[in-house]
């Protein structure tokens, strides 16, 4: 809204300064320092026969209004500085009038597949994965404000030598105690096992394990459908309090097969090849992503030839407009290879994939490592700044009863941290301090 009425603003400027009637102004966002709009004068010069700085310079002069704090003509520019205190009047009062309605539109009918959280079922969700569900969440708000219909996904990571390494840990080590005589989450119970995993001498009783998993064992798969029973029941409480939600869950250990497929797709094509020693490779040095081995000489796949797969197949099920990836920043070359795969594979779609990367969140500590003890799970954090924020209403409101003070600190403590975490652009990296995140000052 406010953009359009600056546009406004600037078409009346142009009438008035050079009696040209502009059919559309096309704003731009600058860099903070520069405003909060910018204009580009030089695609007028040459029909006005002055320079973009003079140009600028006459609309700087012109161009006043109460929404506006100043101008500035720069380079051919013309900046423009919004009034804060009549932006907030002019929103609020847009607000007021349109109430739930603010905001949206029905600018796109597209399909959207949005792909998020995707946790590994080793260990309860930590701080990083939050973030990632704030995103997600709101990314899919976003759009569906603008008319398109979302759906929301997540490929549960349920396989693999990380997951043994709970499943052993546990054999050796459990001595039949469940979630429930231990007094814990099941997810928080599972990651326990995960941290008491000894490298050195536990590591080809994992492997072993996983060989077995793969062939069947009924033993180990029943053992590991329980664990992951455990993790999903964990799952399900933290998401319910994030906020988080989903169409369709895909599972790892339901697709990993299927890019075998997808593999000798690619060989019968000439896209990718077999090597000498029998594993599979594509060669993408001529774009800088280096050679990509996606089978194994064993013929075991790897992470992303099952994200081949699910790619196909998620596009199979939905025939979206577009695939949006929430993951962090340091799987960029991932995804730069998985859609270039794609593209050669003649899938006329991938071209409409995206990764929404985002930074890592650091503590006070430093980055969060999950085998060193120093990971927030977000179970933790939530329970702490709700904690924190009870503390700040108790001060506040003494005389509050128990259940009003659980509502307004539950709503406090999860907005704030829900704030923390998307108020900062995705690409760059937060440092996250609890008591910052529930300050009520400031």
């Amino acid at each position: 809204m406010i953009k359009q009425k600056i546009a406004e603003k600037i078409k009346k400027a142009f009438k008035k300064e050079f009696n040209i009637a502009l059919d559309e102004v096309d704003l731009s966002y600058p860099e903070s320092q520069f405003g909060d709009f910018s204009v580009s004068c030089h695609k007028f010069a040459k029909d006005l026969k002055m320079s973009p700085q003079e140009i600028a310079q006459k609309l700087s002069e012109t161009l006043k209004d109460k929404l506006i704090a100043k101008t500035e003509a720069i380079a051919g520019y013309l900046n423009i500085f919004v009034d804060s205190a009549m932006l907030s009047k002019e929103v609020l009062s847009d607000i007021l009038n349109q109430e739930n309605a603010y905001g949206s539109s029905k600018i796109t009918k597209q399909k959207i597949v949005l792909e998020y959280s995707s946790p590994n079922t080793n260990k309860p969700l930590h701080l990083g994965h939050a973030r990632n569900n704030m995103l997600g969440m709101s990314l899919s708000c976003l759009l569906e404000s603008q008319g398109a219909e979302v759906i929301k996904t997540q490929i549960i990571n349920d396989r693999g030598i990380h997951i043994m390494k709970s499943l052993v840990a546990y054999q050796k080590l459990g001595n039949n105690e469940t979630p429930e005589s231990a007094g814990m989450k099941g997810d928080h119970f599972v990651g326990k096992y995960y941290v008491l995993f000894d490298e050195e001498t536990m590591m080809d009783e994992a492997q072993e394990a996983l060989r077995k998993w793969e062939a069947g064992d009924a033993k180990v798969v029943k053992l590991w459908e329980q664990m992951n029973k455990w993790v999903y029941e964990g799952y399900e409480d933290t998401y319910r309090d994030l906020g988080s939600e989903f169409d369709k869950d895909y599972y790892e250990s339901e697709i990993y097969k299927s890019g075998k497929e997808i593999v000798a797709q690619g060989i019968l094509k000439d896209v990718f090849k077999k090597e000498e020693d029998g594993s599979v490779s594509i060669n993408l040095e001529d774009i800088d992503l280096d050679k990509k081995i996606l089978q194994r000489a064993d013929g075991t796949s790897i992470y992303i030839t099952q994200d081949l797969a699910l790619a196909v197949e998620r596009q199979k099920e939905f025939k979206a407009d577009s695939l949006i990836y929430v993951v962090g920043q340091e799987q960029e070359y991932h995804f730069k290879v998985l859609f270039e795969i794609l593209k050669r594979l003649g899938y006329e779609w991938a071209k409409n994939l995206r990764h929404l990367s985002y930074g890592l969140v650091f503590l006070p500590e430093g980055k969060m490592k999950s085998r060193e003890g120093k990971v927030v799970d977000a179970d933790d954090i939530i329970a702490e700044v709700e904690d924190l924020a009870a503390k700040e209403i108790k001060k506040r409101f003494p005389e509050i009863s128990d259940a009003e003070l659980g509502q307004r600190s539950d709503a406090i403590g999860l907005g704030a941290l829900k704030f923390m975490l998307l108020r900062v652009t995705p690409s760059q990296a937060i440092h996250f301090d609890p008591k910052e995140a529930i300050s009520f000052e400031g």
